[in-house]
């Protein structure tokens, strides 16, 4: 398998360009936060990974350039809605000018 970099928040604010949150909520099976923290950071570039929540619900927040990947993954773990990603880029040259 190839290595996943991550850089780190500090080094390059806009590195990962796409703030991206959502909610995950149970399908058919429980949610596991650990499990899906652990697989999002070995298979996705990004940082800033937050994996919070229950075995009914997730909470993801994660810093990447491909957020679609993200949301197949997250779709394929339990129906997932409050979808917000948002280009961190263009809300930062927004607020300076």
């Amino acid at each position: 398998m190839d290595t996943i970099n991550s850089i780190a928040a500090e080094e390059d604010q806009f590195a990962y360009r796409f703030d991206t949150q959502l909610l995950i909520d149970r399908r058919d099976r429980d949610l596991d936060e650990d499990e899906i923290s652990d697989y999002i950071s070995s298979h996705f570039e990004g940082n800033s990974l937050i994996a919070v929540g229950s075995e009914e619900l997730v909470k993801i927040h994660f810093h990447t350039n491909e957020p679609w990947k993200l949301l197949e993954y997250c779709n394929s773990v339990g129906e997932i809605y409050d979808i917000v990603v948002e280009d961190m880029i263009r809300q930062s040259a927004g607020l300076q000018g």
